[in-house]
């Protein structure tokens, strides 16, 4: 177990126990130097993918399926906008957004058929796969924890206390998004706001604090690494325990300080205007746990974890159970709150990659666990649907600026070109991996190679 003390005093023998944490039993050096050398088949390939999870279940219509030559029961309620792309129509609400179609790819054909929220946020996530894992953990159980060039974990969920601990109390369902099935839990992915595997098996002794203390572990980290530059104890190690002690004294430190972006592009992302919204708080005792105040930091970060090397991040949003009364929002307020954050937090992000360049390395995948019904109900809002589920895929150098199969006039069925779970899993690991590479290598469980190399991508994404 790595020790870090509060007073920043190390010797040897302390110092070398970072280069000795375990990880499932797996010394982190060790690991590393697995890593590392595994990396030379090139089987891994050098991209990320971001999923903006939508909890609850995202109403197609008010998204990227407006249908308006429906009846006024089914049909959006706000009206819709035109996008970039001749012809195709998003919600009125998502008017940054729309002009990056030409940059996305909008499936309206994705059916899997669960309307129960466990059970069909757990079979999004998995794809489907018979191991029930999540699809990061899939990826890291090929790929390996943590990326050997930078020591970042490689599978990560980002809520909103996982960028401020101010955000703590608004919702996030991590459980249903971080499932390992019957793969072992050190595949489970690191949660920012909630510690996770790879924290529990670091051991932190901070005066006072709690675990899950950003600003107190920064400042630990940064102490812990001024006193070993100080003491020249690095240069006696090897450089796969000096590549452990980046994991924690820089990779982790670095990438998690979003201080260290520029503030007018921290101001892009912000979504504080966007979630004020004092009429609904009057009206729903619950609102503020959903608002979506953190959601353009979240994204953000999601954008600082990949750019340093993280290869699967989930984003959590939640607030989309938009079943009307109770403790649940209706669609005029639910909308009002979630939809203006979202589209002001995507198109950042959007832009924000194609700045960088990094456009086709990597691919943001929006969804949620299921749709809601074609027809309003008595409450003003729409229950659960599992027969349509509305994704958007975003740039990774994919073939984008098209739509994929239609839905009925109803909006509730696959109309053309049905897409399964199966289609989207083997879509992300035909992205993440060179899968004829990946048929020769040893040591991945043929379970899990058969979950990668098997199934049949979406076609006009993925050849």
């Amino acid at each position: 177990m790595l020790q870090l003390f509060g007073n920043g005093n190390l010797n040897r023998r302390q110092m070398l126990q970072v280069g000795t944490s375990a990880f499932g039993g797996v010394s982190m050096a060790h690991l590393l130097a697995a890593r590392a050398n595994a990396s030379q088949a090139q089987f891994v390939k050098n991209r990320s993918i971001v999923v903006l999870n939508l909890q609850g279940g995202p109403t197609q219509f008010e998204t990227f399926d407006p249908k308006m030559e429906a009846p006024s029961e089914i049909r959006t309620i706000f009206g819709q906008t035109q996008t970039s792309l001749p012809g195709v129509f998003f919600g009125s609400q998502f008017p940054q957004v729309a002009k990056h179609a030409h940059r996305m790819t909008v499936i309206r054909s994705y059916r899997h058929g669960i309307s129960s929220h466990g059970p069909a946020a757990h079979h999004v996530m998995a794809g489907g796969n018979n191991t029930g894992a999540q699809m990061g953990s899939i990826y890291t159980r090929a790929a390996g924890l943590t990326n050997p060039q930078t020591g970042m974990p490689r599978n990560m969920v980002v809520t909103a206390e996982g960028v401020g601990e101010k955000y703590k109390g608004i919702y996030a369902s991590v459980d249903r998004v971080s499932q390992t099935g019957v793969l072992p839990a050190s595949y489970k992915p690191f949660n920012l706001g909630g510690g996770g595997e790879l924290v529990d098996n670091m051991k932190l002794r901070l005066d006072s604090t709690r675990l899950d203390n950003r600003r107190l572990l920064l400042g630990e980290l940064d102490q812990l690494r001024k006193s070993v530059d100080d003491s020249g104890l690095l240069e006696s190690s090897d450089r796969f325990q000096r590549q452990a002690f980046d994991v924690l004294a820089k990779g982790v430190a670095e990438a998690f300080d979003l201080s260290r972006e520029n503030p007018k592009l921290v101001e892009r992302y912000d979504t504080a205007a966007c979630a004020s919204k004092p009429d609904v708080m009057k009206r729903n005792e619950y609102a503020k746990q959903f608002s979506p105040v953190a959601l353009g930091k979240q994204m953000l970060m999601a954008r600082r974890l990949v750019e340093a090397g993280c290869g699967f991040v989930t984003v959590c949003c939640g607030g989309w159970d938009m079943h009307g009364g109770g403790k649940e929002f209706t669609m005029v307020d639910g909308l009002n709150t979630l939809t203006p954050a979202v589209d002001k937090a995507v198109s950042a992000f959007i832009e924000d990659i194609h700045q960088r360049g990094l456009q086709d390395e990597v691919l943001l995948i929006i969804t949620g666990e299921f749709g809601r019904t074609p027809r309003i109900n008595k409450n003003g809002g729409r229950d659960h649907w599992g027969n349509l589920c509305p994704i958007v895929f975003v740039g990774g150098g994919l073939p984008m600026g098209q739509v994929i199969g239609q839905s009925d006039r109803h909006g509730g069925e696959p109309a053309s070109d049905p897409i399964s779970s199966s289609n989207i899993l083997s879509t992300v690991m035909h992205y993440l991996f060179d899968v004829g590479e990946l048929r020769v290598q040893t040591g991945i469980p043929k379970e899990v190679e058969s979950i990668i190399v098997d199934g049949s991508p979406v076609s006009q994404l993925i050849s």
